[in-house]
C-alpha cells in the first residue's frame, strides 16, 4: 500500500483536536470552522490509511491505538517546523546589536572560553554583556537586568516567563577532604546530617525557603562556588561540586568521592532560556546551539 503524506496543517488540526479533547473545541482554538477540523483529519486518515479517532455517535472523539501511535511523531514533527520557522523570523529579523548573555554558574569554563572565542570570530560587531550568576540569580537577571539569553539550571528553568531549551548538564557529586569522617567507607544512613555541610546559596529571592540537596542543618552558605571549592580541600566541610571542576582533585587524591546512603549527587539539568516575549536573532540562536554542541562534546553520549 502506497501511503500518502500529510500536510503539517493537518498535522496541527490532528494536535488541536486532541489538546482541546473535541472538533468543536479545535476548530474554535484554531479560528476555524468545525467542518474543516473534521475535513482535515479525514485527509489525514485518507493520506495515511488509518483511522485516528474513534467517532461513535455524540461522543468525545477518542484517539484508536492508532492515534496512540502516531501522536508522539507529530508533536515532535510540529515542534521541529515551529523551531525551524522561529529561527527563519530570526534570521530576517536582522544581526544583534548587543546580547547580554547571563551563565550559570556550574557550566565548565573550558566550554564558556571555547564557546565565546568562536563567539567574536563569528560575529565581531555584536557586544556580548556577560554575567556569570548561580540558582535563581540567573533568572533575576534575565527578567529584571535587560538580558536576552541565559543558560540556567533546573531552578531557573522554572519559570513560566521564560522559554526553556535544554541543552546538557553537568554532574553533581557530594566530596570532602579525605581526613573528613564522611570519606571513610560504610557511613550510617543520616551521618551526614552530624557534619557541616558546605551549600552554593543563592543572592535572589527566588528559592526562598526552598532546599536542594541539603541534608544537614549545619551549614555555610556561600555564594562562590570557587571558595567552597578551596573550603572543601581544607577539610573544613563536605558538599556537591560539579565533577568537571574536582576531577584534578579526585584524581590526586586532595578530594574523595563520598558513598553516602542518602545520594545527594545529581544531574544538573542545563537550558538556554530566554523571555517568551522576545524573538531571538541570528547571533543569539548561534550561542545556543554552540553551547549545546559544545557540552556535548564535553558528555559524549549525553545531551
Amino acid at each position: 500500500m502506497k501511503l500518502g503524506e500529510p500536510s503539517i496543517d493537518q498535522v496541527r488540526i490532528f494536535l488541536a483536536v486532541v489538546e482541546q479533547g473535541s472538533f468543536g473545541g479545535a476548530a474554535k482554538a484554531m479560528g476555524r470552522a468545525v467542518s474543516a477540523i473534521s475535513y482535515g483529519i479525514a485527509q489525514m486518515e485518507a493520506q495515511l490509511a488509518v483511522t485516528l479517532f474513534e467517532r461513535e455517535g455524540s461522543r468525545r472523539p477518542v484517539l484508536t491505538p492508532a492515534g496512540e501511535g502516531l501522536l508522539p511523531e507529530a508533536r515532535t514533527l510540529v515542534d521541529r517546523v515551529d523551531a525551524l520557522m522561529a529561527k527563519a523570523r530570526s534570521l530576517h529579523a536582522g544581526l544583534e546589536s548587543s546580547i547580554g548573555l547571563v551563565i550559570d554558574v556550574m557550566v565548565p569554563g573550558e566550554v564558556i572560553a571555547a564557546v565565546l572565542a568562536d563567539f567574536r570570530a563569528t560575529f565581531p560587531t555584536v557586544v556580548l554583556r556577560l554575567r556569570v550568576e548561580a540558582l535563581g540569580a540567573v533568572v533575576e537577571c534575565l527578567l529584571g537586568e535587560g538580558a536576552q539569553l541565559a543558560l540556567g539550571g533546573p531552578i531557573a528553568g522554572a519559570d513560566p516567563l521564560l522559554e526553556r531549551h535544554a541543552i546538557g548538564e553537568i554532574e553533581l557529586v557530594p566530596v570532602a577532604a579525605p581526613a573528613h569522617p564522611l570519606a571513610r567507607p560504610g557511613i550510617a544512613a543520616g551521618e551526614s546530617r552530624r557534619h557541616l555541610q558546605l551549600v552554593l546559596s543563592d543572592r535572589s529571592t527566588r528559592t526562598e525557603g526552598r532546599e536542594f540537596s541539603v541534608l544537614s542543618p549545619l551549614t555555610w552558605r556561600l555564594g562562590d562556588l570557587g571558595a567552597k571549592h578551596v573550603l572543601l580541600r581544607q577539610g573544613l566541610g563536605w558538599g556537591n561540586m560539579p565533577r568537571h571542576m574536582i576531577a584534578a582533585d579526585l584524581a590526586s587524591g586532595q578530594l574523595v568521592e563520598l558513598d553516602l546512603p542518602e545520594r545527594p549527587g545529581a544531574s544538573y539539568t542545563l537550558a538556554a532560556l530566554w523571555r517568551r516575549d522576545t524573538r531571538l536573532g541570528p547571533a543569539t540562536s548561534w550561542l545556543i546551539d554552540a553551547f549545546r554542541a559544545r557540552l556535548s562534546k564535553e558528555r559524549p553520549g549525553r545531551s
